[in-house]
């Protein structure tokens, strides 16, 4: 049976505990921020592309205070002991590791002209890391969000997922486009992000259909995104609009691709492929969304997961195992469509299903997937929630 996600209050009340009984300090700011899941759109949004996004039922929440100091003390709920640094001066990057995640919002903040003072802050989250979920831009748009809390202003919500964007590009060195951040901050209940990675604008979707379900298959197979995989591929979409000439991956069509396939060479041209096609599927996707012409997604949710397997080469044998097992359940067991989702490399699937079905497809999903892999997948559903915002 599929658990019921931990509630928001239940999250907002153990990280208060969790910050009184860590730091001896009582919450005067709480402040949540959602993981993402994306139906469609991967590996496009760094290319101009269009993106198709939701926020999750699943948040990293932060509850802190004033602590009258420069320096900031924060505790998790993994452990760790209490780490710490100075807010006196333009903050730089520092180990622990994760807290560079908060330091580059902090440093954003700074270089707007904000005078950050020292603060106690326990987090605590029921976003899977590591699982392709953007449990990172979570913890940014919650620290972005506390800040505002705390320093009692409003920057906006598409500058606020700008800044977190760039702070994880100088702080975690990870070279993501708009969409984590984008999903994270503008999520809304029962509608998913379209996002325009070109103009950085989002419209919302409606996705209110009762009888659909999203199953989210984690492959506890974890990746590291700084590692150098998602670098390269990057690179080689830059590589490959340079050489076919265009100033956007919006004004490339399928035909620039194969009119430069031998010059672009391997696996740069495979790359361009998926890029363009990609973009072409998201588009239509969408507009099947808005149409409630769900028959239409499962071939294109198919031929995505193929382009990302084959092309783009992001995928791997544990999320090949979870699509293929949806797949080989079909529409007539009510899968109507299943890829990969996230940056790859490990991380998380994403089936469309009936949500009748819901149970017996997870339960299917999970003895296979142990069958051919060993491994355990943690499988949730999820709806459209709500983005990042201040719960005190």
């Amino acid at each position: 049976m599929l658990q019921a996600p931990p509630s928001l209050e239940s999250l907002t009340e153990k990280a208060a505990a969790g910050l009184l009984g860590n730091l001896h300090a009582k919450a005067s700011i709480t402040a949540a921020a959602p993981g993402r899941v994306n139906l469609i759109g991967e590996h496009i949004d760094y290319c101009d592309g269009f993106v198709l996004p939701f926020a999750i039922d699943r948040y990293i929440v932060i509850a802190g205070t004033p602590n009258g100091s420069s320096s900031v003390r924060i505790a998790t709920a993994l452990g760790g002991g209490i780490a710490s640094f100075d807010v006196s001066q333009a903050v730089e990057e520092g180990e622990p590791k994760w807290t560079n995640y908060l330091r580059g919002v902090i440093r954003g903040f700074q270089n707007l002209g904000h005078k950050i003072s020292g603060f106690d802050a326990y987090i605590l989250s029921s976003v899977p890391g590591g699982a392709g979920l953007s449990s990172s831009a979570a913890l940014e748009c919650a620290t972005a969000t506390f800040l505002e809390g705390l320093l009692g202003v409003e920057i906006g919500t598409r500058e606020k997922a700008l800044l977190c964007q760039k702070a994880e590009h100088d702080f975690a060195h990870v070279p993501c486009g708009i969409m984590d951040q984008f999903a994270s901050a503008f999520g809304t209940k029962d509608h998913l992000v379209l996002i325009d990675c070109m103009t950085a604008e989002p419209q919302l979707v409606p996705f209110t259909h009762p009888d659909l379900t999203v199953l989210i298959s984690n492959t506890m197979v974890h990746h590291e995104l700084s590692d150098g995989g998602y670098a390269l591929r990057r690179k080689h979409t830059e590589d490959a609009l340079k050489i076919i000439g265009k100033r956007s991956w919006r004004d490339v069509t399928m035909a620039d691709v194969e009119n430069h396939w031998e010059k672009l060479g391997d696996p740069v041209n495979r790359r361009a492929r998926h890029v363009v096609g990609e973009i072409t599927r998201t588009i239509e996707a969408a507009a099947a969304l808005k149409a409630a012409d769900f028959e239409k997604l499962g071939p294109l949710m198919a031929a995505s997961h193929q382009s990302l397997r084959d092309d783009f080469e992001v995928s791997c044998k544990e999320l090949d195992v979870l699509v293929d097992v949806a797949q080989s359940i079909g529409r007539s067991g009510g899968v109507i469509g299943a890829r990969m989702t996230g940056g790859g490399f490990g991380g998380s699937t994403v089936t469309l299903c009936e949500s009748a079905k819901a149970n017996d497809i997870a339960s299917k999903l999970a003895a296979e997937y142990h069958a051919k892999t060993g491994l355990t997948a943690e499988i949730f559903a999820s709806r459209p929630s709500a983005g990042a915002h201040r719960v005190l």
